[in-house]
C-alpha cells in the first residue's frame, strides 16, 4: 500500500487509524507504513518474532542514508482495544475530523508521533545522514517479542544509532512542554500468607493469616527512598488485599497481597526484590508461611545522559512552540526501557491525556507542530542540511 502523500501526517495519521491494530493484530497498519516509508527512500525489512511464551508479533526496521550522524525513531503502531463502542461518539477506528481535532483509537497513543516523523524525514535530504524506524505492534500488552527483540536484531546487524527519539505522547499540558529523559522502573509482586483454615469459636485450634498479612501491609508502607536527581522518590502500591472468605464464621486459611513499586535508579529489579524480602522478614508471622513472588518481567529505569543533542531537541522545542521542554523523568514505563540499553533515547511526543480513553483525539494544530519539531530537530542533528 502506497501513501501518496507521504510528506502530509494529518493524512498519514488517517491512514493509520482506519487501521484496527488491537495488539498484536496489525490490521493492515505496517503496510500502510511501509507504502509510506518506501516512498520516500527507505528500505524496509518486516520481522516476525515469537516465542518465550508469548504470542508472535509484527515488526518493522526502516532505514535511508548509509553515512554521517544516526538517528533512530522509535514507536509502535499496536493500539489498546476500544472499550464499549457506545461510549464513542463514531467508530473508534473512522478517523473523524470535529473543531481542529482529529478523533480514533490510537490518534493520541502514538500513531500521530508515527506520522509526524514520517512527514518530517520526508523533508530532509536522504544525504543529510542516516535515519532509522523501529516500529513494533507490541508495546501495549506483553511486549515481549517487540522492540527488544527488535533492538537485539538491529545490534547484529550493526545498525547503530547515535541517539534516538521516541513518539510517545510525552507533552504534559502544551505541545513540547516535556520530553521524558528517563523513566522510573515497575515491579509487581503477590505475598500469599498461609495458616490454617478453622472456626472462629475456636482460634486456638487454627492459625489466622490475616494479622499477619495486615502487619506485612504495614511494614511495606514505609519510605523506600527520598528520590535522587532526577527522580522522585520510589513508591509501593498496594493494588489487592484478597481472602476469598464470604463466610463470618471461618477463619481463612490464606490470603494475598498484591502490590506495585515505581522505582527510581537508585534500584534494580534485584535490589528491590531483597527489599522486599527484608521488610517481610522483619514481621512476626505467628507461624503462617509467607510465599513472595515477582509477577512478570520487571521494567528496569533508566536515565538518558543529558548531551548536546538532549539540547539541541529542547532547541527545536524552542523554535516552534517558542518554550523550552522541562526534562522529565515522570509517568508509566515505555519500549524506550529497551531502546536505552543501546544508546541515549529520549521520549518526545504530543500532549497525551485522552490516550486509552473513549474519543481518543489530538488538535491537527498540534500534530502539524511536532512533525515541524521533529523537522528542525533532523536539521540541526544532521548539521544544518535542509
Amino acid at each position: 500500500m502506497t501513501n501518496e502523500r507521504p510528506d502530509d501526517p494529518v493524512r498519514l495519521l488517517k491512514d493509520l487509524i482506519g487501521c484496527a491494530s488491537v495488539t498484536p493484530e496489525t490490521a493492515g497498519a505496517l503496510d500502510v507504513l511501509d507504502g509510506a516509508l518506501s516512498a520516500i527512500g527507505f528500505a524496509v525489512t518486516r520481522l516476525r518474532f515469537e516465542g518465550d511464551g508469548s504470542y508472535p508479533v509484527d515488526n518493522l526496521f526502516a532505514i535511508r542514508g548509509t553515512g554521517g550522524r544516526r538517528l533512530l525513531f522509535a514507536g509502535h503502531t499496536d493500539v489498546v482495544p476500544p472499550g464499549e463502542l457506545a461510549n464513542w461518539t463514531s467508530d473508534p477506528f473512522t478517523p473523524r475530523e470535529a473543531d481542529g481535532k482529529l478523533y480514533g483509537r490510537g490518534a493520541a497513543d502514538m500513531k500521530s508521533g508515527i506520522a509526524a516523523f514520517v512527514a518530517a524525514a520526508a523533508a530532509i535530504p536522504a544525504q543529510a545522514g542516516t535515519v532509522m524506524l523501529a516500529i513494533t505492534n507490541d508495546e501495549e500488552a506483553d511486549a515481549i517479542n517487540g522492540t527488544d527483540k527488535l533492538m537485539e536484531w538491529a545490534q547484529d546487524q550493526q545498525q547503530h544509532f547515535d541517539f534516538a527519539l521516541v513518539g510517545e505522547p510525552s507533552s504534559a499540558a502544551l505541545l513540547g512542554d516535556s520530553i521524558k529523559i528517563g523513566r522510573r522502573g515497575s515491579l509487581s509482586g503477590s505475598i500469599t500468607v498461609t495458616g490454617m483454615q478453622g472456626h472462629v469459636a475456636y482460634p486456638d485450634k487454627a492459625n489466622n493469616p490475616l494479622p499477619a498479612l495486615a502487619r506485612i501491609v504495614t511494614a511495606l508502607d514505609c519510605e523506600i527512598d527520598t528520590g535522587t536527581a532526577h527522580f522522585p522518590a520510589s513508591n509501593l502500591e498496594v493494588t489487592s488485599i484478597d481472602v476469598g472468605n464470604a463466610i463470618s464464621n471461618v477463619i481463612p486459611a490464606a490470603g494475598t497481597i498484591r502490590f506495585n513499586i515505581r522505582y527510581n535508579d537508585l534500584w534494580t529489579p534485584e535490589t528491590l526484590t531483597d527489599w522486599v524480602r527484608g521488610r517481610i522478614a522483619g514481621v512476626d508471622t505467628a507461624g503462617a508461611k509467607v510465599d513472595f513472588t515477582v509477577a512478570g518481567i520487571p521494567s528496569r529505569s533508566f536515565l538518558s545522559p543529558l548531551s548536546g543533542d538532549v539540547d539541541t531537541l529542547a532547541d527545536a522545542i524552542a523554535a516552534v512552540t517558542g518554550r523550552r521542554p522541562e526534562l522529565s523523568t515522570g509517568g508509566g514505563t515505555s519500549d524506550a526501557r529497551f531502546i536505552a540499553q543501546y544508546g541515549p533515547v529520549v521520549e518526545c511526543g504530543l500532549v497525551g491525556p485522552s490516550m486509552h480513553k473513549a474519543d481518543e483525539h489530538i488538535a491537527i494544530t498540534d500534530l502539524i507542530g511536532l512533525t515541524d519539531i521533529y523537522r528542525s530537530f533532523m536539521v540541526r542533528f544532521f548539521g544544518g542540511v535542509a
